[in-house]
């Protein structure tokens, strides 16, 4: 990972880019430095991911309520102010919803396995 200067972002200024779901939609706003991403992620009403998702992820509610779905079939709830963290590899999962959510996501080189 690069060296990051003191930074402050205004996500006001950073460009909304959509992403299809399965159902429903997302839109990203990304920061992208070499092995680090930070996004703020807002997901529609009725947001099913299109894939499951083996990436590592700090994933924090900012809005809303997250239900993420493991492949194995355990449902996790994500509420406004609650935050999950999860390495490469280690769950295979996918995000949902019922009503609109915001997130910010940080994932990077810094969540591989040794």
């Amino acid at each position: 990972m690069s060296h990051i200067p003191y930074l402050t972002i205004d996500w006001k200024t950073i460009p909304k880019t959509e992403h299809q779901g399965a159902g429903g939609t997302a839109f990203w706003q990304t920061i992208q430095y070499p092995g680090l991403r930070i996004r703020i992620v807002e997901y529609s009403d009725h947001y099913l991911a299109d894939h499951w998702c083996k990436k590592g992820h700090i994933v924090h509610c900012l809005e809303g309520e997250l239900i993420n779905e493991q492949e194995n079939g355990e449902i996790i709830i994500l509420k406004k102010g609650m935050t999950y963290v999860v390495s490469d590899e280690l769950s295979s999962h996918r995000s949902r919803t019922k009503n609109k959510v915001k997130l910010l996501i940080v994932d990077g080189d810094f969540l591989k396995p040794d």
